[in-house]
């Protein structure tokens, strides 16, 4: 696992050990990312179920000024730490161990807005449409902010959910859908 471009293109990153995380494939980030930018002229990322924290790191490389981790798990949040420390961007990053929804709830009552949000929880184990919802009604995406979806490929998400509009929707191999979002 490594980063893909950016000013950390090339820079291996250590991944959550044993098997309750299931990193993003780098082939997976690489067209994800074009998708999405590639590359941004700053903003605010939350990486939400992070694991290694792979996305927000890859984002930080591309241009977002800042990023939130999120994981519940101890060894990913070691995790996260050890990558963020390697990389040198702990004055850009935030991390916390909590479960998803008392995130959202601490980071709407911080009122933060971000421009990207990146959603990979274990698929089957997480409502998507309760997390869009709660993003939505806590009002934490900026303006044509951008939500990424990594879930099983038999999930079907919504079209559209409240201001947020697919952008775009695929698949790799066949096991990992992406659907991606914008607040319109």
């Amino acid at each position: 696992m490594r980063v893909i471009a950016g000013i950390h293109k090339g820079r291996q990153l250590k991944a959550v050990p044993g098997k309750n995380t299931r990193p993003t494939t780098d082939k997976v980030k690489e067209a994800v990312f074009q998708m999405l930018g590639p590359f941004f002229q700053g903003g605010k990322a939350l990486d939400l179920f992070a694991g290694s924290g792979s996305l927000g790191i890859e984002a930080l490389s591309r241009g977002m000024d800042s990023c939130i981790f999120v994981d519940n798990h101890p060894k990913a949040i070691q995790t996260i730490k050890e990558n963020v420390s390697m990389l040198k961007l702990d004055d850009q990053v935030e991390v916390f161990r909590a479960d998803a929804f008392r995130a959202l709830s601490a980071s709407a009552k911080r009122r933060l807005k971000f421009d990207l949000i990146f959603l990979d929880p274990p698929y089957t184990k997480v409502s998507y449409e309760k997390i869009l919802e709660m993003i939505e009604s806590e009002q934490l995406l900026n303006s044509d902010g951008i939500i990424y979806c990594e879930h099983d490929i038999h999930d079907q998400l919504p079209d559209t959910y409240s201001s947020l509009t697919v952008k775009k929707q695929t698949h790799y191999g066949g096991t990992i859908g992406v659907t991606i979002y914008q607040k319109i």
